[in-house]
């Protein structure tokens, strides 16, 4: 598939209050890897991929991501540590400060669209000051037709301006850096930050709050890949737990790697025309799609480049080293990024403590105590001052995106689990024999198989035992997996020990899940594990 070469239409920002006679519109892939080499913002590496450096920001900044409290907003958000209030007039006065800042800058635009499904699609102006954050969204959302160009009206906008930086005594922020969200204007305002993840997130957390609010439609932060039979696969799971990886199956068409609503009408559809993958200790023989996918187009974020070739080992800038590229870059895709018929869901944790087993089966009430829970250890980089992985507790698998409260997505999607009857199983990517420091990463060979043993339906006549503290069902046989694999306790060479670290890891559940007992039915609180 070839790039959209720059639509020759120009375009005004003036009703934006930006007067910049610079603007370059809806150029294509090619152009704006060339201008970012030809202002020395970045370098071509021996794929053929841009590298880039997203500078002082290498992860998201949860602490400084806003939504603007106003009469949309203010009796819908679940405002808490993670949904920050901003007020609407501070709001304005920052707006009028980024335009102008932008006013004398060389900007680069894009229209492009979020949500595969046409009856859900979102239009989307993106306003850059880098060329390469102006890839970026070529790269990740939808690419619309130069024919869909000419009557494109965008009822979002994306201001980017990484050079701004806020005063917080004069503009109401926490920092210099800041993503902002206001449903009444449609605007998501961000500064202070060259990451890019910050650009998609902030979209996808407006879409967490229209879609369930406007559209009864469920986001989820998944990926999902179908079948050849055409059944759909869901991955939940946070950054670095494998949702990218484990959905990029050779054997299944991938729907997308990040973000999906699902419909009323069963229906599973992609937010996104890109993906955004962690390539930390990548490799071909572990993850050829990924590595494959990486050539002309794709943008690599802060990784250690020698003699032109990336060091994919080396975490010295950040263990958060991504790649972001076009969907068409991986070649078994679902043509129209849309999947029916969903039958088996993957909730993806990195347990540190080496306590959950490798693969289980979970009750409906489980399913949703696991997903309004959702555990599993904070990835070093994938947040500011995060350094060490740290366990730790997301609702609904992704709590920094979600503006409602969790519950609310939790019913909608324990609904839809028994509306389906799919079939949904814990899988723990993280540690075996031991907690994170003393153990192992349980191998990705190990969880591919049990995954696909899942989706074939091999474990639908085995064996199972109940864990003594989680009460989930453990299969005690799998396809090409070791059996003393499947049992943690049986990794650990002190058992003991092992018991111990049960015990504190579902006290802390159980202590995480108090805040949504007195919205959660007696179903649920039955899927805890024990006291």
């Amino acid at each position: 598939m070839s790039n959209l070469k720059g639509v020759t239409k120009t375009i005004e920002l003036t009703n934006y209050g930006i007067h910049s006679k610079q603007i370059n519109y809806q150029l294509s892939s090619d152009e704006l890897h060339a201008i970012t080499i030809e202002k020395g913002q970045g370098v071509e590496v021996d794929s053929g991929a841009l590298a880039i450096n997203t500078g002082e920001f290498t992860g998201r900044s949860p602490k400084d991501r806003f939504i603007v409290k106003d009469d949309i907003t203010k009796d819908e958000v679940w405002w808490s540590d993670i949904n920050l209030a901003f007020d609407p007039g501070d709001f304005d006065k920052l707006y009028d400060k980024v335009v102008n800042y932008l006013g004398d800058k060389e900007l680069f635009v894009r229209d492009a669209y979020a949500c595969a499904d046409d009856n859900y699609r979102l239009n989307i102006r993106h306003i850059n000051e880098l060329p390469w954050s102006n890839m970026f969204t070529y790269n990740m959302f939808l690419r619309p037709t130069e024919e869909d160009l000419k009557d494109f009206s965008p009822e979002w906008t994306v201001i980017n301006a990484p050079g701004f930086m806020a005063d917080p005594e004069v503009d109401g922020t926490r920092a210099h850096n800041f993503a902002i969200l206001n449903f009444t204007k449609k605007i998501a305002l961000i500064g202070g930050t060259g990451y890019t993840g910050e650009i998609k997130k902030g979209i996808f957390s407006a879409l967490n709050f229209i879609l369930p609010v406007m559209k009864n439609t469920l986001p989820m932060h998944c990926s999902a890949n179908v079948g050849k039979d055409g059944d759909t696969a869901i991955f939940f799971g946070l950054s670095g737990t494998g949702k990218t990886t484990l959905s990029a199956d050779p054997d299944r068409r991938l729907i997308g790697d990040d973000e999906h609503g699902w419909t009323n009408e069963n229906t599973v559809f992609n937010f996104e025309g890109g993906c955004y993958a962690k390539v930390i200790d990548l490799s071909e023989e572990k993850e050829p799609d990924i590595y494959r996918a990486i050539k002309p187009g794709a943008i690599l974020e802060n990784v250690v480049i020698k003699n032109g070739k990336v060091d994919f080992l080396d975490s010295s800038i950040t263990q958060n080293t991504r790649v972001s590229y076009p969907i068409y870059h991986i070649d078994n895709i679902q043509p129209g990024s849309v999947g029916k018929n969903p039958k088996n869901i993957f909730f993806l944790t990195a347990d540190a403590f080496g306590v959950l087993p490798p693969i289980s089966k979970l009750t409906p009430g489980q399913a949703a105590f696991h997903f309004i829970s959702g555990y599993t250890a904070k990835v070093a980089g994938t947040e500011a001052g995060v350094t060490e992985p740290i366990p730790s507790f997301s609702a609904c698998f992704g709590a920094p995106f979600m503006p409602l409260h969790p519950t609310r997505y939790g019913e909608m999607l324990s609904k839809k689990m028994k509306d389906s009857g799919v079939n949904v199983w814990l899988i723990n990517t993280g540690w075996t024999g031991g907690p994170y420091g003393t153990g192992r990463r349980m191998k990705l060979k190990y969880t591919r198989a049990m995954i696909s043993a899942a989706l074939e339906g091999k474990l639908d006549h085995v064996d199972y035992k109940t864990h003594e503290v989680f009460n989930i069902a453990v299969p005690m046989s799998c396809p090409e997996v070791p059996s003393e694999v499947l049992n943690p306790k049986d990794t650990w060479a002190d058992k003991e020990a092992y018991d111990v670290k049960a015990k504190t890891l579902a006290k802390s559940f159980r202590d995480n899940f108090k805040k949504f007992e007195d919205y959660a039915d007696s179903e649920i609180i039955k899927g805890a594990p024990n006291a």
